[in-house]
Order: C-alpha cells, then sequence, then structure tokens
C-alpha cells in the first residue's frame, strides 16, 4: 500500500474530530441520535392511570419543545463565557493594543464613587487591565501604544446606554407611552383600557404556555396539543411578563406615573426607566411601589415648560430624585438636544446640586446598567468593551473636551488622518492649573430645592422687593456698563482678605470698595461669599415672552400670517402682514422669570423689541419697554423638510429685494418699515443659515446701497454657515447673532458647520471675529435664556485663549445691544448705571460656582432679592 501503517488503537474522542467525517454525516448522526432518545422515553414513560400496559407517544419534536419551555425561564444576560472572553466580537484584526498611563480613571463602580488612579491596558476591543497591570499582561503592555494622561481624567463612554448590541446577548427593549403622546387615541381612560387589554391578551398567553410546559415536563404527553400556544401579535409583551424584554415609559404627570406603576403591579412586571418624567421627582414615594423595582428616571436638566406636561419639570429633580435612592439618567432626546452636549446635561445637574459620582454616573454606568448593558459599556472595568474617554478637565467642568476617544480600542478621537499626518487640533489650551482637575464647586440650592416641594414643583420665582438701603458684603469685584457700551472695572480686591462692599439707596449703587461698610439705615446686608456684581446679560431669538408653554397655543401669541403661505387678511391693509410682537407681550411668564433669575435682564425675541425682564406685571410699569421698535426681522431659507414645500429661495430673494427699492407704498406697516431698513434707520435681521444665501443677501445689500445711497445695518441670525464667508461678511459690515451658540446640522442649509475641538481648532465664533465681525450669541427656545451665562463662557473656552475677556465682555454686555438697535438711556447718576445690574454670590458672573442672588434695578429703583 506504501502508506503509513494501519492505527487500529485509535482513541474515541478521534471519531468526532475526524476530518474523514464530514459535516453532513454529523448532523446525520445526531439526528440518529435524537430520534433513538425520544423512542427509549416513548417505550419507557408509563401512564400510571391507565394501567401498566399503556404508554404515552411522545411527539417527535419533544427535545425541541422541552428545550424551549426551559427557555423561557432563563434569565437574560450575557453567556457564561461571557466575562472570561479573550477577544470581542467588535475587535477588528490589526488594532494595536494601548497602554494608558498616569490617569484618573472614574470607573462607574460603587455607585460612580470609586476613582483610581494608575493606568488602563487595553487589547483584542476590551479592557485588559485597569490600576496596575499584573505580570501576565507586561509584555503586551510592552508592545502596545503608549499614553501618558499626565493626570488627566479617564471615563467610560458618555451614551445612554443603548449601543453596541452584542452578538452574544442582545437585550430587547420596549417603549411605552402614556399622557398627552396618546390623546389622538382618546382619553387617558382609553389609554390605560387599551394597556390593561394589551396585557391581559399577554397574560393570557403566558399562562396558555405555562401550563402547557407544566404538563410537557411533567411527561404528560397525551393531555396537551403538539404546538406551543404563541401569538406574533403578543409576543413581545409575554416576555414583558417574563422579565426578558424591558420597559422604558415615556411619562410626564404623577397621574399618568401612577397609572402606568399600577399596571406594573396588576400585571406583574417591572419598569426600567420613565423617560422625561416631569413630575417624577414630585411623587417618588410612588415610584418605589413600582413592581419588581425601583425604576431609573430619564430627565432633561432645564429643558421644561415646552408642553403643558412638562410644566413643573425642576432643575432639582435630579438631586431630589437621588436622595430618595432613585437612579437618575441625564438625556438628550436627540435631537430636541444635540447628543454631542449630553456631557452638559450631567453638568447642570451637578450645579444644580447632584453630587460629582452621581453626576458622572447619570451618563455612563446607571443608563448601561438601566438597559441592561453594564457587562459591556458604561464601566471601565476588566473584560467590558473598551470604549474609553479621555478629557482636557474634569467633566464635570463647563466646556470639558474629549482629548481622545477609543471605541472597541480603536482610537477615534483625535480623528485619524487619510494622509497619515497628525493631528493638529489643539484641545484644552490654557487648562493647565490643578483646579481643572478637580470637580467644580457649586452653589447651595437647599433654600431653592425646598421651596420647589413645598409648592409642589411650581414656586414663586420673585420675592418682595426692596426699596431701602442694601449692603453687599464680601464683594470681589464689580464691573458697570458705560454709556458707549464699554465695560468697566470699578472695584477688584487685591486678595480673599481684602473683598470689598456695595451699598445700594433706592435700586442705585452709592457706596462701592472696602470703605463702604457703614450699617446705617441698612434693612438688609447680603453676603455674596467673594461673588461679583455685574450688568446684567441681554437675550435674544426666542419666543420669550411671547408665550407660556411652547407646545400649547392658548398660552402663546399664536401663528402670524405669512404673505406667502396665505393671503393677507384685507383688514390690516398691508401687504406683508408686518406686526409689533410689542403688542403681544406676556409678563411674568416662568421661562422669563427663571431667565430674570439667571441674570438676564433684558430680552429681545425673534420678532425685535426689547423689554426688560423684571418683577413687572404688564407693559405699562415703569422699565419694563425699553423700546417699541428695534429692528426688522425676516426669514430667508429652505424650508425645514417636515414643514412642508415651502416658497423657493429666489423667490423670497425676489421679495426682499422688491421691498427694500421702495417698491411697496411707505404708507402701510411693511412699507414704512422696509423702507426704514433700507436706509439704516433701523437694523434689518434676517434668519438665515446657509452660506450660499448668506453671500447672495450681502449682494442685495449691496444693490439697494448703491441704489438710495444708504448704509444699512444687516444681521445675519442663525447663520451656521457664516464662518465660510467671514471675511466678505466682515468687509460687509454685517454683524451676525450665532443662534444657537453651538452649531447643530438640523437642516440641510446648516450641513456645513465648523464644530470645534476636539474635530477643528477654530469655532465659528473665533472664524468671525478673527475678520472683526460684530458677534452675539442667541438662542432658539425661551427655556435655553436662562443658560446665557454659561454659553457665553463655554464659547471663550473652546477658543483655546483666542478669545480674551474684553471680547468675551463685549459679546455678553455690548454686541446684542448693538446688532439690534436697542437705543443707550443718558446717564444721569454719579456712576451712570441705568441697566440692571446683577450679583453673583460665591463666583463671577460666568463661574459655575457662582449663583444670581439679587438684582439691582436703579430705573425702577429698587432691589429684587433672590
Amino acid at each position: 500500500m506504501g502508506g503509513r501503517p494501519l492505527d487500529v488503537q485509535r482513541p474515541r474522542t478521534a471519531f468526532l474530530s475526524s476530518r474523514i467525517i464530514s459535516m453532513p454525516t454529523l448532523i446525520f448522526v445526531f439526528a440518529i441520535a435524537s430520534v433513538l432518545t425520544v423512542w427509549t422515553s416513548a417505550t419507557t414513560l408509563i401512564n400510571h392511570h391507565q394501567g401498566p400496559s399503556t404508554v404515552h407517544q411522545v411527539p417527535i419534536n419533544a427535545q425541541k419543545i422541552l428545550a424551549r419551555c426551559m427557555s423561557l425561564r432563563m434569565t437574560p444576560g450575557p453567556s457564561r463565557a461571557f466575562h472570561s472572553r479573550e477577544v470581542s466580537d467588535r475587535y477588528e484584526l490589526g488594532t494595536k493594543a494601548t497602554f494608558i498611563k498616569n490617569a484618573v480613571i472614574f470607573t462607574g463602580e460603587k455607585n460612580g464613587s470609586e476613582v483610581i488612579h494608575g493606568s488602563i491596558l487595553m487589547d483584542k476591543g476590551i479592557i485588559k487591565s485597569i490600576g496596575k497591570v499584573p505580570d501576565r499582561l507586561h509584555e503586551t503592555a510592552l508592545h502596545a501604544t503608549v499614553v501618558d494622561a499626565k493626570g488627566a481624567w479617564v471615563t467610560p463612554g458618555v451614551g445612554k446606554g443603548t449601543s453596541h448590541p452584542s452578538r452574544h446577548f442582545s437585550r430587547r427593549l420596549i417603549q411605552q407611552a402614556c399622557g398627552e403622546n396618546l390623546r389622538k387615541y382618546g382619553t387617558r381612560m382609553d389609554s390605560m383600557w387599551a394597556f390593561r387589554s394589551a396585557y391581559n391578551e399577554a397574560r393570557k398567553v403566558k399562562l396558555a404556555q405555562d401550563a402547557f410546559c407544566a404538563k410537557a415536563e411533567a411527561g404528560l404527553w397525551e393531555s396537551i396539543d403538539n404546538e406551543f400556544p404563541e401569538s406574533l401579535q403578543w409576543e413581545a409583551l409575554v416576555d414583558v411578563l417574563r422579565g426578558r424584554v424591558k420597559i422604558s415609559n415615556h411619562c410626564y404627570e404623577s397621574v399618568d406615573l401612577d397609572n402606568i406603576v399600577r399596571l406594573s403591579n396588576e400585571f406583574e412586571f417591572p419598569i426600567a426607566s420613565f423617560h422625561h418624567a416631569s413630575e417624577a421627582w414630585l411623587v417618588p414615594g410612588l415610584l418605589k411601589k413600582t413592581w419588581g423595582g425601583i425604576p431609573g428616571v430619564a430627565m432633561f436638566a432645564t429643558n421644561h415648560r415646552y408642553k403643558r406636561e412638562a410644566y413643573r419639570g425642576s432643575e432639582f429633580a435630579p438631586r431630589i430624585l437621588a436622595d430618595e435612592g432613585i437612579p437618575v439618567v441625564m438625556k438628550s432626546d436627540h435631537p430636541v438636544i444635540n447628543s454631542r452636549y449630553l456631557l452638559y446635561e450631567a453638568q447642570q445637574a451637578h450645579y444644580f446640586g447632584l453630587p460629582a459620582n452621581l453626576s458622572l454616573a447619570s451618563v455612563t454606568s446607571t443608563p448601561a446598567t438601566i438597559a441592561g448593558l453594564s457587562h459591556r459599556i458604561g464601566f471601565l472595568r476588566e473584560g467590558a468593551d473598551a470604549d474609553v474617554v479621555m478629557w482636557d478637565s474634569h467633566p464635570l467642568r463647563l466646556g470639558a473636551t474629549p482629548v481622545k476617544v477609543w471605541i472597541d480600542g480603536i482610537l477615534q478621537i483625535p480623528v485619524p488622518s487619510k494622509t497619515g499626518e497628525p493631528s493638529n487640533v489643539e484641545v484644552g489650551k490654557g487648562k493647565t492649573d490643578d483646579k481643572w482637575k478637580k470637580a467644580p464647586e457649586v452653589p447651595n440650592w437647599d433654600k431653592e430645592r425646598k421651596k420647589a416641594l413645598e409648592w409642589d414643583g411650581l414656586p414663586p420665582l420673585l420675592e418682595k422687593p426692596q426699596k431701602n438701603k442694601i449692603v453687599f458684603s464680601n464683594v470681589r469685584s464689580v464691573l458697570t456698563r458705560e454709556s458707549n457700551g464699554n465695560v468697566r472695572r470699578e472695584f477688584s480686591a487685591a486678595s480673599d482678605g481684602e473683598f470689598g462692599a456695595v451699598i445700594v439707596e433706592n435700586g442705585q449703587i452709592v457706596c462701592i470698595g472696602p470703605s463702604c461698610s457703614t450699617t446705617s439705615g441698612v434693612i438688609k446686608v447680603v453676603d455674596l461669599r467673594g461673588g461679583s456684581i455685574a450688568p446684567g446679560l441681554m437675550t435674544y431669538g426666542s419666543p420669550l415672552g411671547l408665550e407660556e408653554i411652547t407646545a400649547e397655543p392658548s398660552t402663546g401669541d399664536g401663528i402670524p400670517y405669512d404673505a406667502f403661505a396665505r393671503n393677507i387678511p384685507s383688514i390690516l391693509d398691508d401687504a406683508g402682514g408686518v406686526v409689533r410682537a410689542m403688542d403681544a407681550l406676556m409678563f411674568g411668564t416662568r421661562d422669563a422669570l427663571t431667565a430674570y433669575r439667571s441674570g438676564i435682564v433684558l430680552a429681545t425675541s425673534s420678532l425685535s423689541k426689547p423689554y426688560y425682564l423684571d418683577g413687572s406685571f404688564h407693559a405699562l410699569e415703569r422699565g419694563a419697554i425699553v423700546q417699541d421698535v428695534t429692528a426688522l426681522h425676516v426669514h430667508i431659507g429652505r424650508v425645514h423638510p417636515l414643514l412642508g414645500k415651502g416658497v423657493s429661495v429666489s423667490t423670497q430673494i425676489a421679495a426682499l429685494r422688491r421691498l427694500l427699492f421702495g417698491w411697496e407704498t411707505k404708507a402701510q406697516e411693511t412699507g414704512y418699515w422696509f423702507k426704514q431698513a433700507a436706509e439704516g434707520v433701523v437694523p434689518l435681521v434676517i434668519d438665515v443659515h446657509s452660506a450660499d444665501i448668506m453671500a447672495t443677501l450681502l449682494i442685495v445689500k449691496m444693490e439697494v446701497e448703491d441704489r438710495i445711497g444708504s448704509r444699512m445695518r444687516m444681521v445675519f441670525s442663525g447663520a451656521t454657515e457664516a464662518h465660510l464667508l467671514a471675511k466678505e461678511i466682515g468687509e460687509a459690515d454685517v454683524g451676525v447673532i450665532l443662534r444657537p451658540a453651538r452649531p447643530f446640522p438640523a437642516t440641510w442649509d446648516q450641513r456645513q458647520i465648523l464644530p470645534g475641538p476636539p474635530l477643528t481648532n477654530d469655532t465659528a465664533l473665533v472664524k468671525l471675529l478673527q475678520h472683526r465681525v460684530t458677534v452675539g450669541l442667541g438662542v432658539q427656545e425661551a427655556w435655553e435664556a436662562r443658560n446665557g451665562r454659561f454659553d457665553i463662557q463655554w464659547a471663550v473656552l473652546e477658543s483655546n485663549g483666542k478669545i480674551d475677556q474684553s471680547e468675551m465682555h463685549a459679546i455678553a454686555y455690548t454686541n446684542l445691544p448693538k446688532l439690534l438697535g436697542v437705543r443707550e438711556i443718558e446717564d444721569n447718576e454719579r456712576l451712570g448705571l441705568t441697566r440692571d445690574m446683577v450679583a453673583y454670590e460665591g463666583g463671577g458672573a460666568f463661574d459655575f460656582s457662582s449663583k444670581v442672588v439679587a438684582i439691582i434695578s436703579p430705573e425702577r429703583q429698587l432691589v429684587d432679592l433672590l
């Protein structure tokens, strides 16, 4: 034969591993084994009720049935082998190991309180070691890419815990909704009847399955049908009842939360989380009654009152829920809030009292745990996915930016160069001081939090104003605004031991400095604890003061007529239907008062009229209205894809050119105000995002100015793509209001953003300022106005030192009034103070450590103590 000798003593284990046995042969052998098993069972099972001669007829698929019955009792989770895995199922071949040393590591463990100083080794898509590299991994570490964190914070990837489905195990989730979202289906009673009916049908299927399996497992085959009872319609809810599918419940009000909690107890299923849950903080005891354990609550930090259900939402909710032992998740609900800035929600939650460990956990470990994905993401531990972020500062610091980001151990930030050249994006410039590596100090909100609970979520936002003498003590600095708009430093403490005082009488500052120590006639002393007094801020761009609840038409001005969409009523006798927003002002809305309590004292809506945010009850009160009309406001752009077809951009431009050329009678509002805009009497504010459209508008501006010999005061609002025309905009002396302050490509006209670090070195704000463009920052929605001072500080931080303090002050105090044509009031007092001043406790106007404690109003001759 000439071959190798015959191997007679082949081991038994070689039978299945032999290359001679093909896969079809194996399947055939196993099939025979299964049939023999069933046949043997059929001949040995004796029915004792029918006598020893009777045997059960076991179905051919008995093993499959029994296996399925067993699976019903299996708890969802990773396989047993998962925690001992050496390679991630997401690992990409060729990815080099990474060794991060000298890091401050937030692991997510121990409720977010565990922080380790040490190293992390990532290899094969997973975390191999954390803290200290064991001896067995030294070889891997030696050949890894080494990253020296130099004391930087390292955390798990930020997210809501719903990414990275595993091929080993995929946790299913269902989102339910209640309340207003279901109103088209009927009343609350209708909704709950539908829920109960659905779960009742699912329970019937579950009970039928349980009965079927009980008989099958007892060997009572003749008493059951061969078909396993199931329903495609109800299978998901059946798995909910078995605890195999997690429920995320979209729910706002306490009455709806109560309905769902009762539903969970009636049908005995857990709720993983309630989303939005604006009133959850008012009923923590109710949440604890949920069947199967306490659900988490996913919420916004300060985005409230956008619809009636969200009216009682509170910035103090995260802290209150956490104090009750309820897991807190901060959410973005993208694109409601840009998910890129999800961490900002955690930062705000911390600012309003949520402990630092729980704030960081709210966007890392807590959502991962609630989603059932904590074995992979949300934590930094051995065996977890290598999703890791290294920050330029403590993650809860305003403006914290990723320096490096790894997903599955693959470096994603800095964005790998396609040419192989190193990234030149600079991140974290100026953040070398040790304070940046510590969690920020935040104000004490105990009094406000207690008051919010006492008033069932709607505390009064203004106290009785004070008109007599008030002393502000321990003042670190005082800034004032001169008549030309510039900011002047009136006082600055040389050291912590040399704080000064400020005396106010009838709303007027009468003394500033260390010598202002008299207490004669003083009715109140306010300790600023090293805080400051500065001019009030202005907000622009939202319907603040024109509505109470965004999605409730009955609480707002309503929708103005659009001459392109429908005919203007003849009673207006005006081609364009131009209206004055001042006519619809609403004083005392909660968003307006919340902004006021945050240092916003002057507001101009997107319809361009300025008014003071103060304690005024109506427009006739002294100081309530600053100026009847400031600017003419129009919108040019492609219609939002969800809002219909609209008219062409060329048609809009043609209409604007015609109106500016004066072809509409000046006897009507439209003709009059467009003539004023063409002649430069009032600014023309154009809401526009596209660089192409802005270029056309610059041409129109030149045409109008050449035609009538004027100098128009044009302002681009929105202006997402303005950075592409920064030079041309600067040369044309056109102003820009970036709205929102941080760009987001929501529509086609906004696609070419300049995102800033860590993706680009510059931001749109930096580019525009470099070309001497006057720039202000605006907001889109009323709730955002309260965060104006943090928007300004954030913009400065991400400029990497390219925006100095004088430019920051101009952005904060000068540019918006200048761009919008707000006239200055003549100064008659010694310090020339006619604009409201704001007193901050614990820091400066733009510090995360400070909060507003008083508004000083010379115009109204009083002080609002907050």
